[in-house]
C-alpha cells in the first residue's frame, strides 16, 4: 500500500493537466457508480489520505484507491503506455493528456461532494498536510484501538492518522528507538502524540523529494534487513505483523523488546 506522500505527488503531477480542463474521453471497465459526462470540466484533483479523488464539473467524484498494486500515469495524448491496456482501471482524457490508472483494486464514483466526502469520514487528520490535528489523532488513537494493540499495527490504522504506511511506521518508530511490538497501552500520550509529530513532519518533507529520505542519505531500516543500523551498525531485522502481515523493520539494540523510546527524534 503506498505511502501517503506517494499519493499527494500523484495528485501535484495530474493537477497541471486536468483541472480546468474539458473531459474528452473517460474509460473505466470496472466502475461502481455513475460516469461523468463528455464536455464537462474537471474541477479539482485532490488526495485524501491514500485516496485519489477526482472532480468532475457534473458533480461526479471519481475514487481511486491503489493499495498494494495500483498506480496513476499520466502521457501525452498518443504516447505508448508503460502498462499493459489490460491492467487499465480507469483513464481520463484531456485534450493533450491522458490520465491512466493501472491495477487498482478501488474505482467508484460518487454523484456530490456529499457523498465521497462521506466515503472518505472515518479517515483520521491527513498527516501530509500542515495543518493536521494531531489533537484529534492523538484522541483517535486513544478511543479507537485495543490497549493491546501493538504499536506498529496502530500507527497503520488509518482511522487514526492517514498517510503511514509501511515505510513511514519502520522509520518513526526507529527513528524515537520505540519497540515496534510494544503495546499501546504501554506509551503514554506524549509518546504517542511524539510518534504522530514525526511522521507528518516526515511525510510532508518528502512531498516534493524525489527520492524518499528520512535520514540523510535516504532510509534508515525500512527495506535494509541485515544491513548494518545507520546509528549503532546492528544488523536490522524484519518481521511480518498483525492481521494483514505488514512488514516491519526495526534494530534490535536501538529499539530492544519493551522500550518506550524517546520523547524527540
Amino acid at each position: 500500500m503506498p505511502e501517503g506522500d506517494t499519493l499527494h505527488k500523484i495528485a501535484s503531477k495530474l493537477r497541471p493537466a486536468l483541472v480546468g480542463a474539458e473531459l474528452r474521453r473517460f474509460e473505466a471497465p470496472r466502475l461502481v457508480g455513475p460516469r461523468p459526462r463528455i464536455g464537462k470540466p474537471i474541477e479539482s484533483v485532490e488526495a485524501v489520505g491514500k485516496h485519489l479523488m477526482v472532480t468532475f464539473g457534473d458533480g461526479v467524484v471519481l475514487q481511486t484507491h491503489l493499495r498494494m498494486t495500483g498506480s496513476w500515469h499520466l502521457y501525452a495524448s498518443g504516447e505508448r503506455w508503460r502498462k499493459q491496456p489490460h491492467l487499465m482501471r480507469a483513464r481520463i482524457g484531456v485534450d493533450g493528456w491522458d490520465a491512466v490508472c493501472f491495477s487498482a483494486p478501488v474505482v467508484r464514483t460518487h454523484l456530490g461532494s456529499a457523498r465521497a466526502d462521506e466515503s472518505v469520514a472515518h479517515l483520521g487528520p491527513d498527516l501530509c498536510r500542515p495543518d493536521a490535528d494531531l489533537d484529534v489523532a492523538v484522541a483517535r488513537m486513544a478511543a479507537l484501538v485495543d490497549a493491546g494493540t501493538t504499536i506498529d499495527e496502530a500507527l497503520l490504522d488509518q482511522r487514526i492518522a492517514s498517510g503511514i504506511g509501511n515505510v513511514y511506521k519502520s522509520e518513526v518508530l526507529w527513528a524515537h528507538r520505540v519497540d515496534p511490538f510494544l503495546p499501546v497501552a504501554d506509551l503514554d500520550e506524549g509518546r504517542r502524540r511524539a510518534l504522530l509529530s514525526t511522521a507528518a513532519r516526515l511525510l510532508q518533507a518528502n512531498l516534493t523529494t524525489i527520492r524518499r529520505q528520512t535520514v540523510p542519505g535516504g532510509l534508515a531500516v525500512y527495506g535494509r534487513v541485515r544491513r548494518p543500523c545507520r546509528r549503532c551498525g546492528t544488523p536490522i531485522r524484519a518481521r511480518r505483523q498483525g492481521a494483514q502481515a505488514r512488514s516491519t523493520y526495526w534494530c534490535p539494540r536501538c529499539q530492544p523488546p519493551g522500550s518506550t523510546g524517546t520523547m524527540a527524534a
